[in-house]
């Protein structure tokens, strides 16, 4: 998540103080992502000794000193709204590691280390859906937030039990040799071999 980018949204709208900026973030996300009113001015500080925030000049740094943003904010904000996050590279996914090391781990059964996580991601994906039903119909910022959640979770339900089936797969038929151009794919796709 880019804190600096989110600031320069808020601060798009108008001037605004830090404390303000960081009610702000809050409750545009849905107040799931709290943020430490210190994040804020250190990176309210960055963003104006990069020049794409100015304050007031009210001296130094606190609640009464007031930022805005700059036309080269402007354009640092238009810029990463409109570029695409790298995900040519699959992320270092804890779980996706967990279950490639129970493979390994002698005396391990990696399907109930499969199943006890979907379980927890299961529960979680209820306890989303609680909440979309009690209070994202009155908060959008939420609304969103939780959508977006639920579908990562069902997303990483899926490949467990994809994930499942390739393995209970592989216990009872030979693997197939690899084809000769996969490390050629692999660099393709941006994953080192």
């Amino acid at each position: 998540m880019s804190v600096r980018h989110a600031l320069l949204a808020l601060l798009s709208e108008e001037p605004k103080y830090g404390l303000r900026l960081r009610e702000e973030f809050e409750a545009g996300t849905g107040e799931v992502w709290p943020l430490n009113v210190g994040q804020v001015y250190t990176t309210l500080q960055r963003l104006e000794r990069d020049g794409l925030v100015e304050s007031d000049g009210s001296g130094e740094d606190g609640p009464q000193k007031s930022f805005r943003i700059t036309p080269d904010g402007q354009r640092e904000l238009a810029g990463w709204l409109r570029t695409p996050p790298d995900l040519s590279s699959p992320p270092r996914d804890e779980l996706v590691i967990k279950v490639l090391v129970a493979l390994r781990v002698p005396g391990t059964d990696v399907h109930e280390v499969i199943q006890v996580h979907r379980r927890y991601l299961v529960e979680l994906m209820q306890q989303w859906t609680r909440l979309k039903e009690d209070e994202a119909e009155f908060d959008l910022g939420l609304a969103l937030v939780v959508d977006a959640e639920l579908f990562r979770l069902d997303s990483v339900v899926r490949w467990l039990d994809a994930a499942d089936s390739r393995l209970r797969r592989a216990a009872t038929e030979p693997p197939p040799p690899p084809p000769a151009s996969l490390p050629r794919l692999r660099r393709r796709i941006g994953v080192r071999p």
